[in-house]
């Protein structure tokens, strides 16, 4: 064994492959190591949590608790274990030294950065023929939790074992796996943080095991304070050892004026040596400690030694890896109140020091709060702009950060950089008049200055954009844009590269006010570009509010099928990304909600409604306000409620102070309350509506026919739509509507054969997209007409029987009209989940992969979906399944 080397050519470390002793004072707790085994019955078992819960000692003592402790391997990974070659290589040799027999055929890496995927292939083919399963431990994952090679390595090889091994994953993030197939399909038991941390009884065992004597209530309130973090506790456990009263001592504890504070200082920090004691006081006002940053705030050069020395002695000094370190957090809250005490005022100074080291580090997300602590707002705020990071304020995970942190930027903090901070902070509150305010001082700084960076230009351009949006300014965004794109040129591409947040906010900005301007080809590039951006967190608000708004103009253009494709990709999206409800725009569910009433599903219609009124955009953004308002409208008249959405569609003749009105917005309120007007049988207020907004367009005209027919005006009907071409570019929504008002005004000329032609034509173009809205709208008209021509009605059972367009035929035993139902027997759930993979376009190969199902099983279940469905064929299937709703 000891000959064993890495494919680098190192030794291999026997104490990687050793279970960790456990000590005399260790707490046994039987409710996780059950969930353990019962978890190990599975493929995977996750224990995550933070350091210090006890994740290592947990699983130790599970293994000791097993019938053969010996059938687990273990491994501890390290840093080095990102190549892949070594990582495998340890890997086999912990299975072999925990006695599983690895035939030697399946080989070992020769290269440190890479393992041949055969031999990955031999190792899980060998698993998946084991009698009894293998059960591996990866303790410390999360050092490797940046190699996606060797996570996706790992995954091949779990997925393809079956049933042979049994993956326990220790680590202080998620690993890098498929998590979501796993929980989905109920594969991986978890031990979390929440889990991890210690309960009011496990606290009282683990005061007995240290002779300390609490009360209850002590022993809850000190789970309370430390959060139940097994380290908190023993460092809170190991200060009260040394006083005669704990109960009172953890009642009266304060982090920096206690006996565990005194204990910590007499303890630890006077027993180092003076350079060290000062080291310590000095770098507690950091999160995270690196030797040359030490070395900067102490002014000397012996951070790297003296780190590691505390760190060797267990001195409350952790290496995080890659030389940088932390304090605990308990001895940095009391180092810091001391070094009040033992160096007043100095404070203020370490922040400059530390905000100054740390910015010319690239490390602007450190240097902020530094620089905030020592006063120094302008050097923030310059140095938020010069790096580009204006964007992180409008989106992503650290946007109530970083606006919480600049929140304390006093009024007297001058120059440019300021005032686009203060603008952005004002504009994504929706404060126009105050966000154009600053950013027209910061315009009148740069003007004319030579100092004005590319940065700078560029943070003013993009808010100028993000402005113009909130006002519906097309013009203004486009110039903006322009500016913004000429200022890029003189920014260093490296820089730009690692912003991808302000191409996407700027296009997103600029196709929302061309799409309020009512510009939708302009709209559309713009807002398409930004699904092609990287996909990241930066980026995810923008990908999703440029999915939502070209979900919106696929609507306005009478394409829901288009329209709900896209607003369902930004619903994925945003819950991929973790984006929360409130912080969505909410105009992706207000399309679903408008494409759910043009099928006449009200009740789906409500929920997302329901679910776009969560967003706090809503309120504030121009184009999600509109939207909701001809939603709720269009709500109340299929409900029969045409005086309710007129007093609906008048609120949005009231645009907020500032905002452009929007060609598109007057048009689809004019055409709903002319519908409106007709179902309360106004139809010269209908024609009167029309008029008075100038709307155009086919389906103006349709709406205009149908008015002059109410009023018995048929040849004015047929005027207006003979101007109409035969053939118009225009969606399934739009189209059907003009199929029925010629239909409706050639009925009423008398030319059957044409009306009866033009609704058949309709029938037709609504069915793929199930439009049943349409017909309800014509009212009592087509089912007259459909009545009397039962012929036109076959094949079409997806429409609502209200519109009276249902399959219809003699009941022989009564003579009346029988609605025709199709009828199928239901399918299995497994058929649903192959159904739904059909329509994805999957293979049978892939289905069976995606489902852990053999090609053969596929087979069997899809003979039976096409049996139900009475299909021959994959696509035949697919559609009678989407008329059915079954996808």
């Amino acid at each position: 064994m000891a000959g064993l080397l890495t494919p680098g050519g190192d030794p291999l470390l026997a104490v990687r492959f050793t279970v960790p002793d456990l000590t005399e004072t260790f707490v046994r707790r039987p409710r996780l190591t059950g969930r353990l085994t019962e978890g190990v019955r599975g493929p995977l078992t996750l224990v995550n949590g933070p350091a210090g819960a006890g994740k290592t000692l947990l699983v130790a003592h599970w293994i000791s608790t097993r019938d053969r402790p010996d059938d687990v391997a273990w491994l501890t990974v390290e840093h080095e274990d990102t190549g892949p070659g070594i990582f495998w290589t340890y890997v086999l040799e912990s299975l072999r030294r925990h006695g599983a027999a690895v035939p030697d055929d399946i080989g070992s890496p020769s290269s440190p950065g890479d393992v041949d995927h055969s031999l990955l292939t031999r190792l899980a083919a060998w698993l998946s023929e084991r009698a009894e399963p293998v059960i591996l431990v990866l303790d410390e994952f999360d050092r490797v939790g940046a190699s996606a090679e060797v996570a996706d390595e790992l995954q091949f090889v779990l997925r393809h074992a079956g049933g042979g091994l049994r993956l326990v994953v220790v680590s202080r993030t998620e690993p890098q796996l498929p998590l979501h197939r796993y929980r989905a399909a109920g594969a991986v038991a978890e031990v979390r943080g929440a889990d991890l941390a210690f309960v009011p009884g496990e606290t009282a065992a683990l005061l007995n095991r240290h002779d300390i004597r609490l009360s209850d209530e002590g022993a809850r309130s000190l789970t309370e304070w430390t959060g139940g973090w097994a380290a908190g506790l023993r460092l809170c456990i190991l200060a009260a050892q040394h006083v005669d009263d704990p109960d009172t001592f953890i009642k009266n504890f304060e982090a920096g004026q206690s006996t565990l504070a005194d204990f910590l200082l007499a303890e630890v920090l006077e027993a180092q040596s003076r350079e060290t004691q000062d080291l310590l006081l000095r770098s507690s006002i950091l999160d995270q400690i690196h030797p040359d940053l030490a070395n900067a705030l102490t002014g000397r050069d012996d951070a790297d030694a003296i780190l590691a020395g505390l760190q060797h002695a267990n001195a409350f000094v952790e290496a995080i890896g890659h030389s940088w370190y932390r304090l605990h957090p308990l001895f940095a809250e009391i180092l810091r109140v001391h070094l009040r005490v033992r160096l007043p005022g100095l404070e203020p100074e370490l922040h400059r020091r530390a905000a100054r080291w740390l910015s010319e580090a690239g490390l602007l997300a450190e240097a902020l709060p530094h620089a905030a602590g020592a006063g120094e707002w302008e050097l923030a705020a310059g140095r938020f702009v010069d790096e580009l990071a204006i964007g992180e304020l409008l989106t992503g995970l650290d946007a109530e950060r970083l606006d919480g942190l600049f929140a304390a930027m006093p009024p007297d903090a001058a120059g440019p950089a300021a005032c686009l901070v203060r603008a952005a902070r004002e504009l994504v509150r929706h404060d126009i008049d105050r966000g154009l305010d600053h950013l027209r001082r910061a315009g009148e700084d740069l003007e004319g200055e030579e100092t004005g960076t590319a940065a700078l230009r560029l943070s003013h351009a993009l808010l100028r954009v993000f402005a113009a949006r909130l006002t519906g300014s097309a013009d203004g965004a486009q110039a903006a844009a322009e500016d913004m794109t000429a200022a890029e040129l003189s920014v260093p591409a490296e820089k730009l590269e690692r912003h991808p947040e302000l191409p996407a906010l700027m296009l997103t900005g600029l196709g929302s006010a061309q799409l309020w301007a009512g510009r939708l080809d302009a709209a559309r590039i713009s807002l398409s570009a930004v699904t092609q951006v990287d996909d990241g967190p930066s980026t995810a608000s923008p990908r999703h509010e440029s999915l939502g708004r070209l979900a919106l103009i696929d609507l306005l253009c009478g394409r829901p099928g288009r329209a709900e494709s896209h607003a369902r990709a930004a619903v994925a999206g945003a819950e991929r990304s973790g984006l929360p409800p409130p912080a969505r725009t909410g105009v992706a569910q207000l399309v679903l909600a408008a494409v759910a009433v043009d099928r006449d599903d009200l009740a789906a219609a409500q929920t997302h409604l329901d679910q776009a009124t969560a967003s706090s955009a809503v309120a504030h953004d121009p184009v999600a306000t509109a939207g909701l308002a001809l939603v709720r409208s269009r709500m109340l008249l299929a409900k029969g409620h045409p005086k309710e959405a007129l007093r609906v569609l008048e609120e949005l003749k009231r645009l907020p102070h500032g905002v452009e009105p929007s060609p598109w917005v007057g048009e689809r309120a004019a055409l709903a309350m002319s519908t409106a007007y007709l179902a309360l049988g106004e139809p010269l207020a209908a024609m009167d509506v029309l008029v008075e907004e100038g709307v155009t367009g086919p389906e103006a005209t349709a709406a205009a026919a149908r008015a002059r027919l109410a009023t018995g005006d048929r040849e004015a009907a047929r005027a207006l739509l003979d101007a109409l071409p035969t053939e118009m570019d225009e969606g399934p929504a739009v189209a059907v509507r003009v199929l029925l008002a010629r239909a409706q005004t050639a009925d009423a000329l008398g030319d059957d054969s044409t009306a009866q032609r033009l609704v058949a034509r309709a029938l037709r173009t609504a069915r793929p997209e199930h439009l049943r809205r349409p017909f309800l709208e014509t009212g009592s008209w087509l089912r007259t007409f459909v009545r009397h021509r039962p012929v036109l009605a076959q094949g079409h059972e997806w429409l609502p029987e209200a519109a009276a367009v249902r399959g219809t035929g003699q009941d022989p035993r009564t003579g009346r009209d029988t609605v025709c139902e199709l009828v199928i027997e239901p399918l299995s759930e497994r058929e649903q989940e192959v159904l739904e993979r059909l329509a994805q376009m999957m293979s049978r190969d892939e289905i069976a992969a995606d489902l852990h199902l053999s090609v053969n099983t596929v087979k069997t279940h899809l003979k039976s979906v096409y049996r139900k469905l009475a299909a021959t064929r994959r696509g035949e299937a697919v559609r009678r399944a989407r008329d059915l709703h079954l996808l």
